[in-house]
């Protein structure tokens, strides 16, 4: 496996960057509701009634250790859905989804976390914050390698999809995403299931973002910096996984933070949870 997964690595070229937004991401919807400001360093997407709006970046990736910093929208949010995510096209996507669910002035934010592998999601796991979201920037990565989708907030491991295809798993490992964001109306079930609305007299609601960081493989036909990542031994993210501090972190959150796990989910699915739930 280990080897293969190298050969993989040799098809793929290495970026390392602290992304200016210009360079990096395009706006694709809004109709001037996005923008990017401060000579790039800062781009802001903005929900009214009218729309929303969204970005995507402009590389695809396949593995990477990727962190942008975002300022959720503050006082009453309910109704409104700010995504960012990691995503492939076409039927048999796969996805790595970030999902952050506005409630009223004072609740927590639901961080809302799926995984999606040739099309199939369902795993879906919800956390509230130990912070406001809404005060000042933290930064929400996703560490993605041959074994492991790791998402962290502030540097804190929440949840590890693990590669698990030896048990007959699907794990996303060949089909290069894209990063996209965007800020929408979801007011038929983001906050309370759909019993809190949107209230427009806030209008305009504005997330923002900065710091994006990607060190990262992109497709090319070039040999590449990755493989030396990928080398045996190497401690880079390639071959990352929790130790037993960051296990613990994660657990942590997990006991006190967790507010739903599809694993935990009897009622939906009645003929017994998706296997992987009965692997440790």
């Amino acid at each position: 496996m280990a080897i293969r997964f190298f050969l993989i690595a040799c098809s793929l070229a290495a970026i390392a960057t602290a992304g200016n937004f210009y360079r990096e991401f395009d706006i694709t919807w809004g109709d001037g509701r996005a923008k990017i400001l401060e000579g790039g360093q800062l781009l802001t997407l903005t929900l009214d009634k009218t729309s929303g709006s969204g970005f995507q970046s402009r590389n695809e990736y396949l593995f990477g250790k990727i962190d942008m910093q975002i300022k959720l929208v503050p006082g009453n949010s309910a109704g409104t859905v700010t995504a960012y995510y990691l995503s492939s096209q076409g039927p048999t996507h796969d996805e790595i989804d970030f999902e952050f669910l506005g409630n009223l002035s004072g609740d927590p934010y639901t961080l809302h976390t799926n995984v999606f592998t040739q099309g199939k999601g369902n795993r879906e796991m919800q956390f509230k914050l130990w912070f406001d979201p809404t005060k000042d920037f933290h930064t929400y990565s996703v560490l993605w390698n041959p074994r492991h989708v790791i998402f962290m907030v502030d540097g804190t491991p929440i949840r590890d999809f693990k590669n698990l295809e030896s048990r007959g798993i699907a794990f996303p490992k060949n089909q290069p995403m894209r990063i996209y964001s965007s800020l929408w109306n979801a007011d038929d079930w983001a906050t309370r299931g759909g019993l809190v609305k949107t209230d427009w007299s806030k209008a305009p609601f504005t997330a923002s973002y900065r710091d994006f960081r990607a060190d990262a493989c992109v497709p090319s036909s070039a040999a590449s910096r990755c493989a030396s990542n990928a080398a045996p031994g190497n401690s880079g993210w390639w071959n990352q996984e929790l130790d037993l501090t960051g296990q613990e972190r994660m657990k942590w959150v997990q006991r006190n933070y967790m507010v739903y796990n599809y694993c935990s989910d009897f009622k939906r699915f009645p003929q017994g949870l998706p296997p992987e739930c009965s692997i440790a």
